[in-house]
């Protein structure tokens, strides 16, 4: 099942409850939820606080990207906020296993990540206690950035290394996706679609509306 996960990055705060209402509206099953320190990235943005008061609004899956140093220092917490899928960054890991050892046992799916420079190889120790890999096709750190044409091979790579496991893995991908280029995301091997201004600019539910249309074709038009 193909999945959208708008990203509140790009929300109007002023506005949030009322935004991520209409994306659910419109057809959203995730609410893509990115946590920054200005350590592991240079931008920071909102925390435990934000994934607390807004658990109360919406049943979507909340997809909380930790972009953090040595996430599994706050793990526990996010669980206990609302989190249902966490994910981290490999290269932000002094012990990757068990980080995603410690979300399995706080109750949560595991997500990891890596960013555009890193090898998709290293990925492949921890296929066995990963529920979902996220490939940024963008730097982490900031949103409205153009989509990395490199990236579209390196999902087709990874989608290859979870069909040759005996693993069921979600496959993510996250940065400067839009309406023209998600058709080919889906078809590189993409199931799970982080949009964040493609999202959030102009008319919330209809945009949304349109990028589930294409999910739900299987990503043909």
């Amino acid at each position: 099942m193909n999945i959208l996960s708008p990203s509140i990055l790009s929300a109007d705060f002023s506005k949030l409850g009322e935004q991520i209402i209409q994306t659910k509206e419109g057809g959203a099953q995730y609410l893509h939820i990115d946590v920054m320190d200005g350590v592991f990235v240079p931008a920071i943005s909102f925390g435990m606080c934000v994934i607390q008061s807004i658990r109360g609004i919406t049943d979507m899956v909340f997809d909380v990207h930790l972009m953090i140093t040595e996430p599994i220092r706050y793990i526990e917490e996010f669980a206990k906020d609302g989190a249902d899928i966490i994910t981290v960054h490999l290269e932000a890991c002094r012990d990757v296993r068990a980080t995603l050892l410690k979300i399995k046992e706080c109750g949560c799916k595991t997500g990891l990540t890596i960013k555009p420079g890193t090898d998709i190889e290293a990925l492949r120790p921890f296929l066995d206690i990963t529920d979902m890999i996220l490939i940024m096709s963008v730097e982490p750190g900031f949103g409205g950035q153009k989509y990395i044409e490199a990236s579209t091979e390196r999902i087709a790579k990874v989608r290859e290394m979870i069909d040759s496991s005996p693993y069921e893995i979600d496959l993510e991908v996250d940065g400067g996706i839009n309406l023209s280029n998600v058709t080919t995301v889906l078809e590189a091997g993409a199931n799970v679609i982080v949009a964040g201004s493609a999202v959030y600019k102009d008319d919330i539910r209809n945009n949304t509306k349109q990028f589930m249309d294409i999910l739900q074709n299987g990503g043909r038009k």
